[in-house]
C-alpha cells in the first residue's frame, strides 16, 4: 500500500456510497458499493486475499475517489450505473437493461398505488426505482396496512358512484378498504392518505411517526396494550424503513449539479459535481479552488462550472445550482433548488465536497482523532435520546444484593465518552429491609445527588439506570425531590431486550442495534454492572471469613476485620506464621489463632 492511499484511509467516512481504484494510467480498474465506505475500502488493503485475482487489482490501485450517498440502496444504483458506463476491468459487466421497479400512484380519482417497471408518461407519479422487487411489495404492504387503500380497478369517477355502479366487496367488510365506491369513504380524506404516502415514499415520514406515536401512547393509557402492540410494529417498520432513493428521479434528466463549500480556517473552496442522465447520477467530482484574490462564491462557483463541465465535456443545458450565476452560455438554463428532489441532490452534493475536504483536511494524518470519534457517538446519543445538550459527563447505576443479603450499589461514570474509574463509588444500601430493587435504587440516587447539591458540584447532562420503568420511576423519585429532574435527562436500560425507557412513556425508545450510541450506553451498564457485583463479592467473602473467625475466643469482629484487611483471606491466614499473626494482632490471640486451625486440622 503507497503512502498517498495509506493517509486517505482514515479520511473516509464510514457511510453509504461508492468507492472507484485507478490504476498508474488514472483509468478506472474498479468501482464498488458499501453501506460503510471506510470498512469496505480498508478491508482491501488490510486483509491477505487469496483469490489472486483481487490481489493483482489491489496491487494496481495507486488512487481512490469515492461519494458519499443516503442510502445503501442509493449506492447500489449508483453504482450499476458508473459500472455499465466505465465498464472497469475488474468489475462484472453489467451488459443488460434490466430495469428496476417503481411505486406509481396512479393518475386517477381515488388513485391506486402498485408496483411497475414501466414509466409511461400519463401523469401519474412514479417513485423509486427499487433495488428488490420483494423490498417493494413489503413497501406496499406497509402502506395498505397504515392507510387501507383500495386495490379495485373500477373508474370510480364522480357520476358512477352516484349512480350505484359499484358494491362493496370483501376487502371492505374485513376492514382493508374503507369503501369510497359506495361512498362511504369521502375523496378529501383519501387524498390525505396518498398525501401521507406520498410524503413516506420520498422519505418525509416524521409527521407519520409523530401520529403512531401519540397513537401508541393514547392507546397504552386506555390499556388498549394489543393495539399499542400493533401501531409499535408499525412505527417500526415505518422507522427502519427508507423507500425514497435520493441518487435517482425518472424526471430528472440530462442535468449538471453543482454545489460549492468554503473552508472558513483557510483561503481554499470545493466546488462538488454530480452528472445526472435519465434518472441517475453517473459521474462524480470534486474540485479545490484556491482563492488569490478576495473573489465571492459566485466568481468561485462560475469558474468551477467552466472548468468542470470543459473537463468532462458536458452537453447538459439545465444546471442546478446554489445560487443564481450569470454564465456567458445563455442558453443554459439554471435551476436554484428550494424544496424536494432537486434540493436533496443539492445537498448530497454539499455532503460530497465536505467530505473531499475533511479528506484533504486530514491527508498528512496516519489515522483518526479518537476523540473526534467520541464525540461523533456522543452527538448521536444526544440525538436519540432528544436531548438538549451533548451528554459529555454521566453516571449509571446498578444494583446488587442475594434475596436481599448484603445489599449494595455501584456508579460509574463516563466524561467524554470515557470511564473515569477514579470517580467510580459504591454504595452500602442502609434504609431497605430486604430484596427491594425499586427501593435501593431511590436510596443511592438521593443520597448521590444530594451529596452533589451539598457540596455544590456539577450535574451530570445524563443519568443511565440499570433496570426497566420499575428501578427509573424510583430514580426519577429522587430527583424529584431533590428538584432536579428538570435539570438533566435520565434513562432505563433493560438487560433482557436491550430497551432504552424514558421517564412517562410506556413504551421503549427504539435505537438501531447497531448504533454506536447504543453500545456506549450499554458499556455503562456492563461497566457499573461488573463493579457492583465486585463489591459484593468483595463484601460477602469478607463476611464469611469475619463471621469464620469471630468463633476464635479472644477474636471479635473488629480483630477479623483487621485480618482480613492484612491479609486477604482464610487461606493465607491459616497459612500464616505465629510471628506474623503477632504483627497484627497480640501474642495471645495469635496463639488462639494457631491453636484453632490446628485443632480444625486434626478433626479432619
Amino acid at each position: 500500500m503507497n503512502q498517498d492511499i495509506k493517509k486517505i484511509l482514515p479520511t473516509i467516512p464510514h457511510n453509504p456510497g461508492i468507492y472507484k481504484y485507478f490504476d498508474e494510467n488514472d483509468k478506472i480498474i474498479y468501482v464498488g458499493k458499501s453501506k460503510d465506505l471506510r470498512k469496505r475500502v480498508s478491508s482491501y488493503f488490510t486483509k491477505k486475499h487469496d483469490n489472486r485475482k483481487t490481489a493483482i487489482m489491489v496491487s494496481k490501485i495507486r488512487r481512490i475517489e469515492f461519494a458519499v450517498v443516503e442510502t445503501e440502496q442509493d449506492a447500489l444504483l449508483l453504482e450499476n450505473a458508473l459500472i455499465k458506463k466505465w465498464q472497469p476491468r475488474y468489475n462484472v459487466l453489467l451488459r443488460d437493461d434490466k430495469s428496476y421497479p417503481y411505486i406509481c400512484i396512479k393518475n386517477e380519482r381515488f388513485p391506486r398505488i402498485f408496483m411497475t417497471r414501466n414509466v409511461i408518461q400519463d401523469g401519474s407519479e412514479y417513485l423509486g426505482p427499487y433495488t428488490s422487487t420483494f423490498r417493494a411489495k413489503q413497501i406496499l404492504e406497509l402502506m395498505q396496512n397504515l392507510f387501507h387503500l383500495r386495490n379495485c380497478n373500477f373508474n370510480l369517477s364522480e357520476k358512477n358512484i352516484e349512480a350505484n355502479k359499484f358494491k362493496v366487496c370483501l376487502e371492505y367488510h374485513i376492514g382493508n378498504c374503507k369503501g369510497p365506491c359506495e361512498a362511504l369513504q369521502s375523496e378529501e380524506d383519501y387524498l390525505l392518505a396518498i398525501k401521507q404516502i406520498r410524503e413516506i415514499l420520498k422519505g418525509n415520514i416524521r409527521s407519520v411517526i409523530w401520529y403512531l406515536k401519540e397513537a401508541i401512547k393514547e392507546a397504552a393509557e386506555a390499556y388498549r396494550f394489543e393495539e399499542a402492540q400493533c401501531l409499535k410494529e408499525k412505527l417500526q417498520a415505518l422507522e427502519d424503513y427508507q423507500g425514497k432513493s435520493t441518487v435517482v428521479n425518472p424526471k430528472i434528466n440530462n442535468v449538471d449539479v453543482f454545489n460549492i463549500l468554503r473552508s472558513e480556517e483557510s483561503d481554499k473552496a470545493y466546488v462538488s459535481f454530480f452528472k445526472v442522465v435519465n434518472g441517475s447520477i453517473i459521474q462524480t467530482k470534486v474540485i479545490e479552488l484556491i482563492k488569490k484574490l478576495d473573489e465571492s462564491d459566485k466568481e468561485l462557483l462560475k469558474i468551477a462550472i467552466h472548468e468542470i463541465r470543459s473537463q468532462v465535456q458536458s452537453n447538459s443545458t439545465e444546471l442546478y445550482l446554489p445560487f443564481k450565476v450569470a454564465l456567458q452560455n445563455k442558453e443554459l438554463k439554471i435551476v436554484v433548488p428550494k424544496i424536494g428532489d432537486k434540493k436533496r441532490l443539492m445537498d448530497l452534493a454539499q455532503k460530497n465536497a465536505f467530505y473531499y475536504r475533511k479528506q484533504q483536511e486530514l491527508k498528512s494524518e496516519t489515522r483518526s482523532n479518537p476523540n473526534d470519534k467520541r464525540f461523533e457517538i456522543l452527538t448521536q446519543l444526544k440525538k436519540d435520546l432528544r436531548m438538549t445538550e451533548v451528554p459529555l459527563h454521566i453516571e449509571c447505576f446498578d444494583n446488587s444484593n442475594i434475596q436481599g443479603h448484603f445489599p449494595v450499589a455501584s456508579m460509574v461514570i463516563f466524561r467524554n465518552g470515557k470511564p473515569a474509574k477514579k470517580e467510580y463509588r459504591h454504595f452500602h444500601i442502609k434504609t431497605v429491609v430486604g430484596p427491594d430493587d425499586f427501593a435501593s435504587m431511590e436510596e443511592v440516587v438521593y443520597r448521590r445527588y444530594k451529596r452533589l447539591l451539598t457540596e455544590k458540584r456539577e450535574l451530570p447532562q445524563l443519568i443511565v439506570i440499570d433496570g426497566g420503568k420499575g428501578q427509573l420511576s424510583a430514580a426519577v423519585k429522587s430527583l424529584k425531590k431533590l428538584d432536579i429532574y428538570n435539570q438533566l435527562a435520565i434513562v432505563g436500560i433493560a438487560k433482557k431486550l436491550e430497551e432504552i425507557y424514558v421517564p412517562n412513556d410506556p413504551i421503549p425508545l427504539h435505537i438501531d442495534k447497531r448504533s454506536p450510541a447504543l453500545k456506549l450506553l450499554q458499556h455503562l451498564r456492563n461497566e457499573a454492572h461488573r463493579f457492583a457485583i465486585t463489591f459484593h463479592r468483595q463484601i460477602r467473602s469478607k463476611e464469611a471469613m469475619t463471621s469464620g473467625l469471630e468463633g476464635i475466643v479472644g477474636v471479635g469482629k473488629k480483630t477479623s476485620d483487621k485480618l482480613f484487611k492484612h491479609f486477604k483471606s482464610i487461606k493465607k491466614i491459616k497459612a500464616a506464621t505465629e510471628e506474623e499473626l503477632k504483627g497484627v494482632v497480640t501474642k495471645k490471640q495469635a496463639a488462639a489463632i494457631l491453636e484453632y486451625f490446628q485443632k480444625k486440622e486434626s478433626e479432619k
